[in-house]
């Protein structure tokens, strides 16, 4: 008896150690993808926007792109270096519309002098003239304004992972990923808004979830609209300055 169960282990061990055969890999040709073939970009070169750019507004400084919320022609200065906003004129928006987009702003603040209490350099890039990344001049500040109102701030919803902002009068640039919202048939909310900020070359914020349209007072929320808008810079009293800017549909 205890032969027999001694010889029933040594069958048991045996069975639990056998090797299983290797497996058959598909050929590596199975993954490949030939599909769709990427269309050519050329990239830009010394600050020059990608070949599939729309530039709207660049070297030419014209403001033929813009108009006043009340489709009126663009009050705003034009000089060597770019636009300058021009007080109680209010904001300007693309006349075309854009959804899902990459967004290239650079900006500048004015000198602080200029400005009075905690209106320092302040202005805003509308994604879809709704949803607001804050321009600011936050260089070495401490309480001047709430941290989800400082520069590369999603305007009272999301916090910059870092403050990357330069001295007041230097050029500045946000690079933005925009993912538009999506409603369903029945106008309700399917999937939200995301976006993605470089400030400076720095990521200061990784595909935050947006909440709804930038509200100042209350809490955002989603309503229905159309799925392209102009783009929108905002006139908030103060002398910000902008160049170079360009934009990329996805």
């Amino acid at each position: 008896m205890k032969h027999q169960q001694i010889s029933a282990i040594l069958v048991l061990n045996l069975l639990l150690n056998v090797v299983a055969p290797a497996q058959t890999l598909p050929p590596a040709s199975a993954t490949e993808d030939w599909s769709v073939k990427p269309p050519v970009v050329m990239p830009g070169e010394r600050d020059m926007p990608p070949s599939d750019a729309v530039v709207l507004f660049g070297g030419k400084q014209d403001l033929g792109q813009w108009v006043h919320l009340d489709g009126s022609a663009v009050k705003w200065e034009v000089n060597a270096e770019g636009m300058t906003i021009v007080p109680k004129t209010t904001d300007i928006q693309t006349k075309r519309k854009f959804g899902n987009a990459q967004v290239h702003v650079e900006w500048k603040t004015p000198d602080p002098k200029e400005d009075k209490g905690m209106n320092r350099g302040n202005s805003g890039v509308f994604l879809m003239g709704l949803y607001e990344l804050q321009i600011y001049e936050s260089y070495n500040y401490e309480t001047r304004i709430y941290y989800n109102g400082q520069a590369g701030s999603v305007y009272k919803q999301h916090v910059p992972l870092v403050n990357a902002a330069r001295k007041p009068q230097a050029w500045q640039t946000f690079d933005i990923v925009f993912t538009a919202p999506v409603f369903n048939a029945d106008k309700t909310l399917k999937t939200p808004a995301y976006m993605t900020v470089l400030h400076n070359n720095v990521l200061i914020l990784n595909h935050v979830e947006l909440k709804g349209p930038m509200v100042y007072q209350g809490y955002p929320k989603y309503e229905y609209h159309e799925s392209k808008l102009p783009l929108r810079l905002q006139e908030h009293g103060s002398r910000v300055s902008f160049r170079n800017i360009w934009i990329r549909e996805f």
